[in-house]
């Protein structure tokens, strides 16, 4: 999965991933990390998602990055927030206040550019990945966050009956991906809702990945 695959789902508004509200599964089951006030959440690949004003009201200071710029600064326009813009190497920073997304590679990311993070929140990163790229993706989340508890969203459906993404990443892959790292828990599974329901059944899983 290449940036320029993302880049034309930008520009074509092929962007059903994308949510008016913030997700259920991040409202009903964040609590599950007993993160404190002031935390700082992690979101890989964000998109220009509304889930990250949530994370701001509820008082965590918020990183993300994601490859499209447009994407970067429709947040901070939603949010009225006016981004100090810095170049760092191939990566450009936006910050304001409690929010810093980063645009560019996220395998460009390090763990410097973060500093020290206290969770990680991924609704739309893994299951964007097709398998060949997951195992490079999980490293380095890991690496990059110092391996910090993660809250993971995921689906579980027959891949056969239609092509991702988001792709199915089950709890066996789950396991294997984040091995000797993580502890997958699951906190809440439900039907498969939105556009993929209407081509194939399966389920949206919640998990909680506590390291260990």
């Amino acid at each position: 999965m290449e940036e320029q695959f993302w880049q034309d789902r930008w520009q074509t508004g092929r962007i059903g991933f994308h949510a008016a509200e913030p997700n259920p599964f991040l409202t009903q089951n964040l609590s599950a990390l007993d993160l404190s006030q002031g935390a700082h959440m992690f979101v890989p690949l964000c998109g220009k998602t509304v889930d990250i004003d949530w994370l701001l009201a509820q008082g965590f200071r918020v990183s993300g990055i994601e490859f499209n710029r447009g994407a970067v600064e429709a947040v901070f326009a939603r949010l009225s927030l006016t981004p100090v813009v810095t170049v760092q190497g191939t990566l450009t920073k936006f910050s304001n206040g409690d929010l810093t997304l980063w645009q560019g590679d996220f395998f460009a990311l390090a763990a410097a550019d973060l500093g020290h993070v206290d969770a990680a929140y991924d609704r739309a990163a893994l299951v964007a990945l097709p398998q060949n790229m997951r195992p490079g993706y999980a490293r380095h989340l890991a690496q990059v966050t110092g391996a910090a508890p993660q809250l993971l969203i995921s689906f579980d459906y027959n891949q056969s009956q239609t092509d991702g993404p988001p792709f199915s990443v089950p709890k066996g892959e789950i396991a294997a991906l984040y091995e000797g790292v993580y502890r997958p828990e699951c906190l809440a599974s439900a039907p498969l809702s939105g556009p993929i329901a209407t081509r194939c059944a399966g389920a949206e899983q919640t998990w909680k990945l506590a390291p260990g």
